[in-house]
């Protein structure tokens, strides 16, 4: 048993020759034995207990995000399909709310006409989730401890092109949060007009809302987002089943459009291939969200891959039931958008079919918070790849910690903080952002299905000739789709995408580069050799007055060496004659050097001694040992050790140089 883990103290009894030995365990209750000798295992005491003003922080800390779970907890902490669906699932079914809106806002530009092509839009758009989704089900099953195309095209691609499939979904990912912030606002101020000033300043609160509800762990807030989502669901199938019976009996009276189409009707362009192909790339939105759950296989409960293969068809039959739905309803009822923007195609749907009252609030309020909470699938994914990204080396190692809930808290707030960014600089348009949503989704799409592809021919695998067809076709779909993207939507915004993946690709390989290059120039060249040490350090102690703390920093220095050197740097010989005249009574035989400055100097000089030492010993690191004063308030730091703080940046960067501080604390009782 450790010493240090199990004291043993001789004790005396009462009366003359009774003895007993007491045992002490000095850490019962903060840590908990392990099952080896000498390990210890940490309890929720040690991250719980604060004292002072920190304890207030904890305490607002645990009410926010909840109390710590332990590693323990990680396998309970898993995702059964039906949260998956809500956390995973709802960015691709929340698209239905808005993906026939933008196909129709592109064709609106040729008139009232070219409304009709919005159906046919929509099915081949559903036609080609089918494609996608039986693809990533062979993804899924072929990569069952997680699925995201970075994983997959560095693994069948190489290395660059899985950091691009990275970079695409990053940039997505941000994106994702603010077209579905936006959406969701929009469908807001469509039934309060009065908040659409506001809309950028509502979407930062929410977007902070699911910041702190991601940080309290997958699990918690699948249960805090799962309601809304299945509201949405039973809301819009109910309205959509009510939509298409009344539509196709005839009791759907036509749409009247607004004065203001009619003014704009009659500047409309004609009808082209290009507008065609623009408006299909606006529609094909609503296939982002497909590749969340393949991304989020870990998440799942065992077996991993078999939930997460039925939550995928689960998500993708939900989405097209709604999203041709709504389609054929206001094809058939001819709906036009709103060319103010204010009111979405949904809620003049809604308000078609069943007037102004407690079905428009219904249905507006659970869009609202299914577009809000699309922006949970951003929360769930990009922590999770940023986490892979960091593991690779590829991201700052910071991204692949977990917090306090096992949230990957790094990835969370960076994701928070710059969706917020893009909110602003877009004034949280839909249609602003749309064009940079799709390009970088379908760029990642491709590299996986063209991963999958790689991994067929090459490994021969059980069912590889199907294999190969299926996501052969995939590739080929969605690279298409990301041709028709990046082309139609270049002028709109494409282009930005087409330069942020590749400055994101440079700073990922240059993170990378950097890490690759520390890993070298730190690992040992070899074993060091039986008895051989490294050279002892030149331990110096810089002091400034014959006062505790550095008394303490003079013990400290000469329980390291016993060649521990005293420096005292002044401008006033007179002080510097006093110090030499009481210094053998206070330090004993540890040597002092006093080094005059004329010029005023304390850090120069110094540096400069330091300078000189090692020309005499340049094997030799000097040890700086730094006495501090650690006063009762925080506030006093600004009266003291600022000389210290100089000295401790200066050295930061110097060569073959350690520092250690020695803080002394100050309480009430110490007096002399």
């Amino acid at each position: 048993m450790d010493p240090l883990l199990e004291v043993r103290e001789q004790r005396r009894g009462r009366k003359p020759g009774d003895a007993y030995v007491r045992i002490v365990h000095p850490f019962d209750e903060e840590f908990r034995r392990g099952e080896d000798d000498g390990e210890l295992i940490a309890t929720e005491r040690t991250i719980l207990d604060r004292h002072g003003w920190k304890a207030g922080l904890r305490t607002v800390r645990s009410w926010l995000i909840g109390r710590p779970i332990s590693t323990d907890r990680e396998e309970h902490e898993r995702l059964t399909k039906t949260k998956a669906l809500a956390i995973f699932s709802s960015d691709n079914i929340s698209s239905s709310a808005y993906g026939p809106e933008e196909i129709m806002r592109v064709l609106a530009l040729a008139g009232t006409g070219a409304l009709t092509l919005t159906l046919p839009l929509a099915l081949l758009i559903t036609v080609m989730l089918a494609i996608v989704t039986v693809s990533y089900r062979q993804t899924i099953r072929a990569y069952p401890h997680g699925a995201s195309s970075y994983i997959v095209a560095s693994d069948n691609l190489g290395p660059m092109l899985g950091v691009m499939a990275a970079a695409a979904l990053l940039l997505g990912y941000i994106v994702t949060v603010a077209v579905s912030v936006s959406a969701g606002v929009a469908a807001l101020t469509s039934i309060l007009p009065g908040l659409y000033p506001e809309r950028v300043l509502i979407g930062t609160g929410l977007i902070l809302l699911l910041m702190v509800g991601n940080l309290r762990g997958i699990r918690e807030s699948g249960t805090i987002f799962m309601v809304p989502t299945y509201a949405y669901i039973a809301v819009m199938l109910g309205i959509v089943g009510y939509g298409v019976a009344r539509t196709l009996l005839g009791e759907v009276p036509h749409f009247e459009p607004p004065a203001a189409w009619a003014a704009l009707e009659q500047g409309g362009q004609a009808v082209s291939l290009f507008l065609i192909l623009r408006a299909f790339s606006q529609g094909a939105v609503a296939l982002t969200g497909v590749e969340a759950i393949s991304d989020g296989v870990p998440a799942f409960k065992a077996p991993e891959w078999r939930n997460a293969r039925i939550t995928l068809t689960w998500a993708a039959v939900i989405f097209a039931i709604l999203f041709l739905g709504i389609a054929f309803l206001v094809t058939s009822i001819g709906i036009v958008p709103d060319p103010t923007e204010q009111q979405t195609v949904l809620s003049l749907l809604v308000r078609q079919l069943a007037g102004d009252g407690a079905v428009l609030v219904v249905a507006q309020v659970a869009t609202v918070l299914i577009l809000v909470l699309a922006a949970n699938t951003s929360f769930a994914d990009f922590p999770r790849l940023s986490s892979f990204l960091a593991r690779d080396e590829y991201l700052p190692r910071q991204f692949a910690f977990r917090g306090e809930r096992l949230a990957f808290t790094t990835g969370i707030v960076f994701l928070s903080v710059t969706a917020i960014g893009l909110l602003i600089g877009f004034d949280a348009s839909v249609t602003g952002l749309i064009p940079l949503y799709t390009l970088g989704v379908f760029i990642a799409f491709t590299l996986s299905q063209g991963g999958m592809l790689a991994r067929w021919w090459r490994r021969r695998e059980d069912g590889w000739r199907a294999g190969l067809a299926i996501n052969g076709l995939g590739a080929l779909t969605t690279a298409v789709v990301a041709i028709v993207v990046g082309g139609s939507n270049f002028l709109q915004g494409a282009w930005l995408v087409m330069v942020l993946v590749p400055l994101l690709m440079l700073l990922l390989v240059a993170i990378h580069g950097h890490y690759r290059d520390m890993r070298e120039a730190l690992a040992l060249d070899r074993i060091p050799a039986a008895g051989e040490v490294d050279p002892e350090p030149i331990v110096i102690v810089p002091i400034a007055r014959m006062d505790r703390p550095a008394r303490q920093a003079i013990a400290f220095a000469n329980s390291i060496s016993r060649e521990a050197v005293a420096v005292h740097v002044t401008n006033e010989p007179g002080q510097a004659d006093e110090l030499r005249l009481r210094w053998p009574q206070w330090a004993g035989t540890t040597e002092l050097v006093v080094v005059e400055s004329p010029y005023r100097g304390l850090v120069g000089p110094l540096l400069a001694y330091m300078d000189a030492l090692q020309r005499q010993a340049p094997d030799r690191p000097i040890l700086v040992v730094l006495a501090e004063f650690v006063p009762r308030h925080w506030w006093e730091n600004v009266l003291h050790n600022q000389t210290a703080f100089r000295l401790r940046l200066r050295l930061a960067r110097r060569k073959n140089t350690l520092v250690a501080h020695v803080p002394y604390h100050v309480d009430r009782t110490t007096k002399r």
